[in-house]
């Protein structure tokens, strides 16, 4: 236990070290100045239209620069042989795996309050600290995600393939239901086969669409009532990645 906080407090560190925070903070001045210059140019709703604006582009950039950091912290050790030397102590490898993935867990949190700190400066709705929330939870699913890529692939660019791509997936699954559900001039047999393919992947999948929903912001009333099922959501999949993981690691070979 000990040197699993050991761990997640030197990966929680290198997000600082590394500048992390002021990418962050960079890229979202940038996007406030965006949606400044979109808010001059609309002639109607000009707060609803930058909040919108920056609740998307927000929560986009923000899962983007994570999965970069821990891929690419990841990898660093994995070129350094740092992770070949940790797993090569007399410690449960469990505890290296704890303590990347609480280390991780952290430097989520992190940016998700600075994302919504940013996001404060266009609205201050009631919605506002439920999407905060439901971002940080968002957040440590992928966090969770490309620390299982990066253990099972070690390879940067293909990590961030899979992520990317099991985050599209993940938003655009219910709309694929729906489209999927509808009838097509291909035949009945090709409809049944893609409906199926489809509500199998929904059922493997999370449903990020729920997760850090823009009408939260611009709605008068607050979404608390939804953050239980998302938390629910949440940590049946971080138990599934977890589970994955560790087998893959326990089967690595030093």
């Amino acid at each position: 236990m000990n040197r699993a906080l050991v761990i997640a407090r030197f990966t929680a560190l290198e997000s600082w070290r590394t500048r992390l925070y002021v990418v962050q903070a960079c890229f979202l001045g940038g996007l406030l100045l965006a949606a400044a210059f979109l808010r001059e140019l609309a002639l109607i709703d000009a707060q609803a239209i930058g909040a919108g604006f920056l609740a998307v582009t927000v929560r986009l950039g923000t899962v983007f620069l994570l999965s970069l950091h821990v891929a690419s912290a990841l990898a660093r050790e994995f070129n350094d042989r740092g992770t070949e030397f940790l797993l090569s102590l007399d410690s449960p490898r469990g505890g290296y795996f704890a303590g990347k993935l609480g280390g991780f867990l952290v430097v989520a949190a992190g940016m998700a309050a600075l994302a919504t700190a940013a996001l404060a400066t266009a609205t201050t709705g009631p919605g506002l600290a439920p999407w905060g929330l439901s971002l940080a939870l968002e957040l440590a699913l992928v966090a969770a995600v490309t620390l299982f890529c990066a253990i099972s692939f070690t390879q940067l660019v293909a990590t961030l393939s899979f992520v990317f791509g099991f985050y599209l997936l993940a938003r655009g699954i219910r709309v694929m239901q729906l489209i999927s559900a509808a009838p097509l001039a291909g035949g009945e047999l090709p409809q049944r086969a893609v409906s199926r393919l489809v509500e199998f992947l929904a059922l493997l999948l999370p449903d990020l669409s729920a997760f850090c929903r823009t009408s939260w912001l611009l709605d008068a009333s607050p979404a608390w009532g939804e953050l239980p099922t998302l938390a629910t959501q949440t940590a049946a999949y971080l138990a599934l990645l977890c589970g994955a993981a560790l087998v893959d690691l326990y089967r690595r070979e030093v």
